[in-house]
């Protein structure tokens, strides 16, 4: 955990990734839930985390989250669109992570302040982020784009990019994404399961958390 990183400051993405070996990536419907759950993970040495977009309160999850958790560094997950990003950032995002990567979503995230990790999963893709100045790449759908594999073949054309794989990532397979040199961290969903969540049981989710930080980046 990097200990520099102040609530309020401004961030990198490298610093988002740099934080912990796992991002969770999380799913919300309810801000007292948000809040439980997240101070839960803040317990568990996890405070770098994504809250998608899916749902019609993840905005006011996110505000809620950025006022009652300050020290969380809370970031918006599935931004698509420039409205996206702005929104996010007015409800206290401090980054924002896509699921591909448009000119005008970049725009609008150096616009708002927000670091970016956009989606990528061709060599195309990797080049256009790279066009505008995007180095630090969320490898999605890692799983069924080619794994821990296609990461090894993007080290030798694209070996200047570093990335965060998120899909189909889980405690089976971090491990392997995480000794590859141009892997920082891993995003996944298995730090806040559904049935964890429904019942409350955040000392659970703090345990996860704990072993997240415990997976090496070696």
């Amino acid at each position: 955990m990097d200990v520099n990183i102040k609530p309020g400051s401004k961030l990198t993405a490298l610093q988002v990734m740099q934080d912990a070996p796992v991002i969770p990536v999380i799913v919300l419907t309810d801000t007292r839930q948000a809040v439980l759950l997240v101070r839960a993970l803040v317990a568990g040495g996890i405070r770098m985390l994504e809250v998608t977009l899916r749902t019609p309160q993840a905005l006011a999850c996110i505000e809620a989250i950025a006022r009652e958790v300050p020290e969380a560094v809370v970031g918006a997950g599935t931004v698509r669109s420039a409205a996206d990003a702005q929104a996010c950032a007015m409800a206290g995002a401090r980054f924002a992570v896509s699921p591909g990567y448009t000119h005008a979503v970049g725009q609008a995230c150096r616009d708002a302040g927000l670091p970016l990790l956009p989606g990528v999963a061709t060599g195309s893709e990797i080049m256009m982020a790279q066009e505008d100045g995007l180095t630090e790449l969320k490898f999605f759908p890692a799983m069924q784009a080619g794994g821990p594999a296609m990461l090894k073949a993007w080290s030798g054309p694209f070996g200047d990019v570093r990335f965060c794989p998120t899909g189909g990532v889980s405690t089976a397979n971090a491990a392997e994404f995480l000794s590859l040199p141009n892997v920082v961290c891993v995003g996944g969903s298995w730090l806040t399961p559904a049935d964890v969540l429904a019942r409350g049981d955040w000392a659970q989710v703090t345990a996860l958390a704990q072993q997240a930080c415990r997976l090496s980046r070696e």
